[in-house]
Order: C-alpha cells, then structure tokens, then sequence
C-alpha cells in the first residue's frame, strides 16, 4: 500500500533524470579537470614513472594525475565532493526503483553501492603519495565492488526499459574487456620495464574511468519516470506575499474563476471605489467627532 501524501505547497520539483546528469557532469568533470590543469602545469613531471620519463612515456596515469601534485589534486577532490549528493541519490534512487519484496538482491546491490562511494572516497582522500598502502586497499576494493554492482545493476534492471539493459550490457563489456589489455600493459612496464609500456596502460586506465561513470549514467533512462517533489506540509516556506495572494484566493473562492482572475481594469470601478473609500473615510471620521460635539 502506498503510504499517504501529505497536503502541502510544492516548494520544488524536478525530474529523477537530473541526479544521473549531476552526477555525471560534476565525475567527468573531476577527472578531466585534473588532467587538463596537470598537463598545463606540471606535464613533464606527471608522466615520468620510475623508469622512464618524456619522451619514451608522454600521457598520464590516472593515479599520478589525480594524486601526485597540487592544485590538480586539490581540482579532483573538490569536484568528487561536489559528485558525493548526486552519487548516494542515484544509489538509493536505483534502489527504489528495482526493490521488489521477495527479494533480497536490490538490497545487496544498494549496500555494494554505498561500499564502493565510500572507498571512492577512501583513494580520492587518501593519495599514493600521503600512503600507498591504504590508498592501494581502498582502490583494490572499489574495483572488487565493481563486479557485483555491475552485475547486480544488469540484473535488475528493468526488462520494460530494453534501452537502459543494452547499454549496460555493452558499458560492461568493454569495462571487462579493458582489463586484459590493462593488466598486460601493466606487466610489461612493471616486470619487463618496456619503455612507452606506461603510457599504453594508462590510455586503458582512462577507459576504465569513462566507462566506470558511464556506466551509471545510464540510469538517466531509468530515472525519466521518477520526480522529486519538495512539499511544504507546515507551511515554512511560505512569505507575506504568500499569505496576502491566500486572503485574495479565500475572498473570491466563492466567484467564478473567469470573474475572480480574469476581469479586466476599468476606470469607471476605480472611480467608484475611490469614491467608496473616501465616503467611508468621511463616515468613519464624523461618528468619531459625534461624543465630543455632544459633551
């Protein structure tokens, strides 16, 4: 049974879509902006790896771009707290939307969800270069949770909605398939120290950045149905120019609409309502004169 909807003003509405877009925008938003401010101030130091630097390696890693030097860090982190709201909304938004009572996956899927934003947040804060090993355990996990909440999000994602379950399954697909090349390109730099190796992997490693959020961007289709309403139930909202446009509304309920909004301006009516006041002025002002007289 639907719970009961409260009477009250809608202060704002907008439609569920928007949070996917919000959250979308403000991710890329964080990796690109840290990528552009690291190759216009410190290019040559963030490719440089432990064996080679510019030219034999000439693009970033993820990793050195987001985590190694100030501001673009600092332009990271700032846009992932910016995307932190949009990124729990759309998590619980998913939820509501494929929760079904005689099934305990879509509460797995939210929990993996909110696992993998706080670990997100665990390597954006937590940097290679303040501690390589937290920051190595908080990323492993995220992309462990990567699996399930992929999975989890193909599986319950609505069979009314074919657009939606295509591209995930084709965003999923080639987020797996970018991890064979990934982690071959990674062995050659790490283990056969082949030079140039380092920036093939982290072409990979971008991939998988986009492909990760494009993922749950997907769920602007899902979200197209749903509106967020702001509903005042206590009227706290509601100003002076509020009250007055009320006390108008309640005088004239008992008219027509057409007569109560519509009715035109008209110098006769002013000249008669000015009249009307100007007589009662002169009334009010006479039996207020009238006991003094009389005394």
């Amino acid at each position: 049974m639907a719970p009961k909807v409260k009477d009250g003003d809608i202060v704002f509405s907008f439609s569920g879509k928007w949070v996917s877009w919000a959250h979308t925008i403000v991710a890329y938003c964080a990796f690109l902006g840290a990528l552009i401010t690291g190759v216009f101030l410190h290019y040559y130091k963030i490719v440089e790896n432990e064996y080679y630097g510019y030219p034999q390696e000439w693009f970033p890693s993820v990793s050195a771009t987001i985590g190694d030097r100030y501001p673009e860090r600092s332009v990271f982190q700032v846009f992932i707290a910016m995307t932190s709201g949009p990124r729990f909304a759309l998590v619980f938004l998913f939820y509501i939307l494929t929760a079904r009572p005689e099934t305990v996956l879509p509460k797995f899927v939210f929990g993996v969800g909110i696992f993998r934003t706080l670990t997100c947040g665990g390597w954006t804060y937590v940097t290679s270069t303040d501690d390589h090993g937290w920051h190595d355990i908080f990323m492993i996990s995220y992309l462990v949770a990567t699996l399930p909440w992929t999975l989890g999000c193909i599986a319950l994602s609505p069979r009314a909605n074919p657009a939606a379950l295509k591209w995930r399954k084709r965003i999923a697909s080639a987020f797996f398939g970018t991890l064979v090349p990934l982690v071959y390109y990674f062995i050659q730099h790490k283990v056969h120290k082949v030079a140039g190796a380092y920036t093939t992997y982290a072409f990979f490693e971008w991939a998988l950045i986009l492909l990760d959020v494009g993922f749950d961007a997907v769920t602007v289709l899902d979200f197209e149905g749903f509106e967020l309403i702001v509903r005042d139930v206590q009227g706290a909202s509601r100003g002076k120019s509020q009250q007055v446009a009320d006390a108008v509304i309640e005088k004239e309920k008992g008219k027509p609409i057409a007569h109560a909004f519509g009715s035109g301006f008209s110098m006769v009516e002013a000249v008669d309502a000015a009249a009307d006041v100007y007589n009662g002025v002169r009334f009010f002002n006479k039996q207020h004169r009238c006991p003094s007289n009389a005394a």
